[in-house]
């Protein structure tokens, strides 16, 4: 089995180890060492699913304590979202092809929404190199003003970080990006982006 189906796999048992313990918001999860015996996987694969469940905001980490639940009530869609993933392997394309189209519609809002002090955060992470794409797009996610599709993205990004590799993208791309941001030009930035997308979006047959 490659590291891409021991990540899924091991997400997906802790997903179900959750559910079976009948853990509730503020109980404390199984340490990285028992979860890895019990599910007899490598403590490495347990650290970073319990990474992309930290990421979604279903669990948090506190220094010193271990890892707890947090309130899940507001995260029923990002759940549903997670298992459907996890469960269906034709999902994987359908993945890539939704997370750019969130994407893009973050950057619309980025255009029509966004001040000084967000322009100014993305210069900074633009200076910072190697640039890391994730940090520079969640600032556009969170400056483009609708929580639900943050979370939406936020989810998107922990389960492709499992099936696709990460973005490399030349500076370029992120200084010809944040030129049309600043001049608050939507069309110029989807441009900008499609024409620097590594990764196809899938045709469906």
């Amino acid at each position: 089995m490659n590291d891409e189906k021991v990540y899924a796999e091991t997400l997906k048992h802790i997903h179900r180890l959750i559910v079976q313990d009948g853990l509730a918001p503020g109980d404390k999860l199984p340490s990285e060492r028992e979860l890895a015996e019990r599910l007899g996987v490598g403590r490495s694969s347990v650290r970073e699913a319990l990474r992309a469940l930290e990421f979604l905001g279903l669990i948090e980490t506190r220094r010193g304590e271990g890892t707890y639940m947090c309130e899940i009530g507001s995260h029923q869609l990002v759940d549903l979202l997670a298992m459907f993933l996890l469960e269906n392997e034709r999902a994987k394309a359908d993945l890539a092809e939704t997370k750019w189209l969130v994407e893009r519609l973050l950057l619309e809002l980025f255009c029509q929404r966004q001040g000084e002090e967000a322009i100014g955060r993305l210069e900074k992470t633009v200076r910072q190199k190697p640039i890391d794409f994730e940090r520079f797009f969640q600032t556009i996610a969170e400056a483009a003003g609708n929580y639900l599709l943050v979370r939406i993205w936020r989810a998107l990004s922990a389960f492709a970080a499992a099936f696709a590799p990460k973005p490399s993208l030349a500076d370029s791309f992120y200084d010809q990006l944040l030129a049309a941001l600043k001049k608050r030009d939507s069309a110029e930035a989807i441009a900008v982006w499609e024409a620097h997308r590594p990764w196809p979006l899938s045709k469906k047959s």
